[in-house]
């Protein structure tokens, strides 16, 4: 592949030689050390081959008493390419300032590439980076990294990492977001433990406080777990914060109605696309007047960032506008169908309520129901089902 670029930068040329002696002019080439690739045989006293456009004036004076026949078949490479340029100047004018503008341009920055967000939005971190001067069109080596980190890390407390590298003209922000700090436990404050829900009792972890049920027990939906308040005698009644947890077997039951008609899009083929160019905060439509009006469409933006060869970046952005036209139609849904997204939509809606849980048997039924399809969830479930509940101030007094 390099070598290929070279050949091209210094220019190459297909021959054609006919000879009755073919082989003389392959040894000259290689008594004389000229280069040659791509042989390839049309008779016995023709063939062709490629060298350089140096090595061809070689060739030429070496073959002058020989008894061939050179042809030019092709010529390729950067010198033909510019020859042909030579006496169109304002052409090559164009194309100068073009260069020397898109390499004017490389120094600033025109586009942005964000990693190691999840929490935070894009558009929070790029109007932080624009408020202390770091934007579209920004001299991207007059970037002070570290008083910009401290900015940016005050402006926005979620982020405990920021880092901006720019390369060409794009800047590549790296950021690392805060963990949330546990919430701290005030042991301080009495209370007891409570259950959630009815259920049957499988193991209990007192972390404070007394437990007031063993394994085994049904227990039922408020019922005393671990009592924060204790009475010896020795230390008398104290008030503790009665914490810990304990899990138990739950059962549910859950019913989700899904209707038996849906209004869906039906795509009807018209398609609109436009073209457009984007250098910087400036855009410039490739098409006449504006946007379709149109009602009932769906539109996909498509960003390719231009570059030359090589790899440079270019400050100008090609983005492509499609314009789907559809129409709603009335679909009545299979009740396999209706099942299906009854049942997702049921166990996405227990695993939610769940603390520390799992499913350990799941059944589905379901039948037709006033229009639609009654699909309904018997489970039975292993979760947390302790909660803390605080003693009020008087009681504890």
């Amino acid at each position: 592949m390099l070598q290929r670029a070279v050949n091209y930068w210094k220019g190459h040329v297909k021959l054609r030689v006919v000879s009755g002696f073919p082989e003389r002019v392959l040894n000259i080439c290689a008594a004389r050390q000229i280069p040659f690739w791509g042989l390839e045989w049309e008779d016995d006293l023709t063939f062709t081959f490629t060298m350089t456009r140096k090595d061809y004036a070689r060739l030429q004076k070496a073959a002058e008493r020989m008894d061939c026949t050179i042809h030019v078949v092709e010529k390729e490479g950067m010198p033909y390419l510019l020859r042909r340029f030579r006496r169109r100047y304002a052409l090559v004018i164009g194309l100068g300032l073009c260069l020397a503008l898109s390499l004017f341009g490389s120094f600033f920055i025109w586009d942005f590439t964000i990693e190691g967000n999840e929490a935070v939005r894009e558009e929070e971190i790029l109007r932080a980076l624009e408020k202390y001067g770091v934007s579209l069109g920004t001299f991207g080596y007059g970037i002070d990294s570290s008083d910009l980190r401290n900015h940016i890390l005050l402006e926005i407390p979620e982020l405990s990492y920021i880092a901006v590298n720019v390369r060409g003209c794009r800047a590549y922000v790296q950021v690392r977001e805060r963990q949330a700090a546990p919430e701290l436990v005030n042991k301080r404050e009495p209370g007891n433990t409570v259950a959630r829900r009815d259920a049957l009792v499988t193991a209990i972890q007192p972390y404070d406080g007394q437990k007031m049920v063993l394994p085994g027990t049904m227990v039922q939906e408020g019922a005393l777990l671990i009592s924060g308040v204790t009475d010896d005698e020795q230390a008398g009644t104290r008030f503790l914060r009665g914490m810990g947890k304990v899990y138990g077997r739950t059962w549910y039951t859950l019913r989700c109605q899904v209707p038996a008609v849906v209004e869906e899009k039906q795509y009807t083929g018209e398609e609109y696309v436009r073209f457009a160019l984007c250098w910087g905060n400036r855009r410039i439509n490739l098409y006449a007047g504006g946007s379709p009006a149109l009602a009932n469409c769906d539109k996909t933006v498509e960003r390719t960032p231009l570059t030359l060869p090589g790899g440079i970046a270019l400050p100008i952005t090609l983005v492509k506008e499609t314009y789907r036209v559809y129409e709603i139609a009335e679909r009545e849904r299979t009740q396999a169908e209706a099942e299906e997204l009854g049942r997702t939509v049921l166990e996405a809606y227990l695993l939610a309520g769940l603390d520390e849980g799992t499913v350990e048997e799941a059944a589905y039924t379901s039948i037709p129901w006033e229009g639609s399809i009654l699909t309904e969830l018997n489970a039975e479930c292993q979760e947390q089902i302790g909660i803390f509940v605080p003693i009020p101030k008087e009681e504890a007094a």
